[in-house]
């Protein structure tokens, strides 16, 4: 099995695990957190650069960000 490579460090997100209450995370765990929030992630940048193309823009601001996380 290939080994995947993630675009969001495991650390960050353990960490983000652990400041939300959790004592323990497994790697498993970690893993599948990794895996939503980098689909969460893919379709909010993707929604942000479509919202700055249709502005006649080729940079994405922070606005379109916010927007598309709505």
């Amino acid at each position: 099995m290939a080994r995947k490579i993630s675009t969001i460090p495991k650390a960050s997100v353990a960490r983000i695990l652990m400041k939300a209450g959790a004592k323990r995370v497994s790697a498993n765990g970690v893993d599948a957190f990794t895996e939503v929030l980098t689909d969460i992630a893919v379709k909010i940048s993707s929604k942000a650069a479509q919202i700055a193309k249709h502005a006649g823009r080729k940079t994405v601001h922070e606005g379109d960000v916010r927007l598309a996380a709505k």
